[in-house]
Parts: C-alpha cells; sequence; structure tokens
C-alpha cells in the first residue's frame, strides 16, 4: 500500500468503524448491490443507508457505479482501499449471526435477479438460438481465442459489449480481474446474474458508452470485443476508444462476421454491418496504434467467424506471442 500519509489509512479505518458500514462493506464484497438491494437487507431506511454508502466510498473503500437510473455499490477495484478492505474483511468473524443473516437475505436477492434474467433470456433465446446456427459453434471460437492469446494473459481485462457476460467467464482463470461494459441494462441483469451464479469474484459488469469509457487511458492489459461491432454505427471508433484504455504492450481480440449477404441480420436482428474485412479491420487497428498479430478464420454456413488479434505498440516492449 502506497501513501503518502497516514491519513487516508485512518479515514478508511474510522468510516468502516461502524456496525452498518462495516455490514455494507461486507454486501458489497458479495456482489454489486443496488441502494434499494442493500436498503431490503439492512432493513434501515433509504437515506441511512445512502449516507453509510457515501462515507464509505468518500473514504476510498467502496466505488459507485451509474446505470441508467440505478446506482450500484461494490469494493474499490484499485487504490490503497483495495488491500485495508480486503484487512478489514478478514477480519469479520465467519459465524458472526448478523452477517450470517445479512447473507440469507442476499442469496434472496440473487435468486431474484436470476429469475428476472432467466424471464429476459428466455423471451429473446429464440432470436440468438437463430444468429447461432448460421455459424460456427461458439465452444469452437472460444477455444481459438484462448489459444490466441498470449501465454502469460493479464493481470486486468476488459470485455466491452459484453452482453451475457460469456467473456469473463471464459477468461477470468486466465487474468486478474474482468469487467465488462455494456449499454443494455437488460444484458447486464443476464451477466450479473451469470457471474454469481460461477461465484466470479474477480469479474463485475457496469454500464457504459461503448464510444466514451469510463476509464483513464492505459488501464487494462487486454481487451475483448465479441461479436460486437456489427452493431455499431462507428465500429472504427469504438476501436479507437479501447484502444485509449489500452496498455502499451497489451493485446486485443476482435471477434466478428467475414464479409456476407445475409440481409435478414440486418432486418430482423438490428446489425448495422454485413461483417467485415481483414483489411478493414486491419486500418482500423493502425490508425490507433495497434499491430495486427495473428487473423483466424472459422467457416461456418452461411456465416464465417473471424478472429483479430492486435497488440498495442511498445517500442520498449517485444511481441507478445
Amino acid at each position: 500500500m502506497s501513501m503518502d500519509s497516514i491519513d487516508p489509512l485512518l479515514g478508511a479505518l474510522r468510516a468502516a468503524a461502524e456496525p452498518s458500514r462495516l455490514r455494507l462493506l461486507a454486501l458489497c464484497a458479495e456482489s454489486d448491490l443496488s441502494v434499494s438491494e442493500l436498503v431490503h437487507i439492512l432493513a434501515q431506511s433509504q437515506p441511512r443507508v445512502s449516507r453509510h454508502l457515501k462515507v464509505l466510498t468518500d473514504a476510498g473503500l467502496l466505488e459507485r457505479v451509474r446505470e441508467g437510473n440505478w446506482v450500484f455499490y461494490r469494493l474499490v477495484s484499485d487504490g490503497f482501499g483495495v488491500p485495508v478492505a480486503a484487512s478489514l474483511l478478514g477480519l469479520i468473524p465467519e459465524h458472526d449471526a448478523i452477517i450470517s443473516g445479512d447473507l440469507d437475505r442476499l442469496a434472496e436477492v440473487k435468486r431474484q435477479r436470476e429469475q428476472a434474467a432467466a424471464d429476459y433470456f428466455s423471451a429473446n433465446a429464440e432470436a440468438w438460438d437463430k444468429v447461432r446456427s448460421l455459424h460456427v459453434d461458439d465452444a469452437e471460437v472460444e477455444q481459438v481465442m484462448i489459444n490466441l492469446m498470449p501465454q502469460h494473459g493479464a493481470q486486468r481485462l476488459l470485455d466491452i459489449g459484453t452482453g451475457t457476460g460469456r467473456m469473463l467467464e471464459v477468461f477470468s482463470s486466465r487474468v486478474g480481474t474482468a469487467e465488462g461494459i455494456d449499454a443494455s441494462l437488460d444484458m447486464l441483469a443476464v451477466a450479473r446474474a451469470n457471474l454469481q451464479r460461477v461465484n466470479l469474484g474477480n469479474c463485475a459488469v457496469r454500464q457504459a458508452d461503448i464510444y466514451q469509457l469510463p476509464f483513464p487511458s492505459g488501464q487494462f492489459d487486454a481487451i475483448t470485443a465479441h461479436q460486437v461491432l456489427h452493431f455499431l454505427d462507428r465500429p472504427s471508433q469504438a476501436i479507437a476508444e479501447a484502444a485509449r484504455v489500452l496498455k502499451p504492450g497489451g493485446w486485443m481480440l476482435l471477434v466478428d462476421f467475414a464479409p456476407h449477404t445475409l440481409d435478414t441480420l440486418r432486418d430482423e436482428h438490428a446489425h448495422r454491418r454485413l461483417g467485415f474485412d481483414d483489411d478493414e479491420i486491419t486500418r482500423w487497428l493502425d490508425d490507433c496504434g495497434l499491430q495486427c498479430t495473428a487473423v483466424e478464420h472459422l467457416g461456418g454456413t452461411p456465416l464465417t467467424v473471424t478472429i483479430w488479434l492486435a497488440n498495442k505498440n511498445d517500442n520498449n516492449t517485444e511481441n507478445l506471442r
């Protein structure tokens, strides 16, 4: 933990030294939670819970993530508060009755989330299955992505247009932490339910604009974009924005369709682009300082899936592959 003075540490300790705030810290360590969910679990008023959350956020122990009209709270992912929160949580007695009761109510909140996500998925599954039937099996695509991934993996991965959060699941064991962003609140609910179902504590999701990512430059070692670009009006701008938050020497995996003529995908499934050729993607990558180092084409009937691996130029870093 690197600090110029002990003041931030003292502030964090003071913030957590209150029963309700320690309970909130323990809950947010288990899941991203909205104010209304925390109000339900703690059985306290919304203003009181909000005040406690503000104290913890100001102290650097929690972070606040807005999704439309909703706000979710989670443990901080960076800074001095990470080890402080971990140390405090490690001191909570394993069988504390109050914390155990909170976790029981949290389990019910998670069950309600999973049911809402299942209902949404069921309503849209037919359309998704129709598109899947046109190309090679997803498992084959995922395996090629894993094979292309540099051997050392990544400390911090960003998945843009995360959808159901599947890429977070695929890469979770190969990275330190992973974050997915999506514009759709419905899809984020599905992703959050999927992540909690398989208990991926190193993964999180948030709502964000793909053209204006809520991260400083050079924050991520790796970026994935799986079947996202064909939905966008400005795919080259999305790639450039992703490149901005990629560290020098980092890598990016793009997955999308090769050029095709299935106009039904545009008419029935909101595809803006009918695939991309290698030259187009390579040019966009070059424009934002990335070098395309590998391309794989996976033929299907009738769609071909293409995977592009790119590295961000760094004069002091050897080719990652």
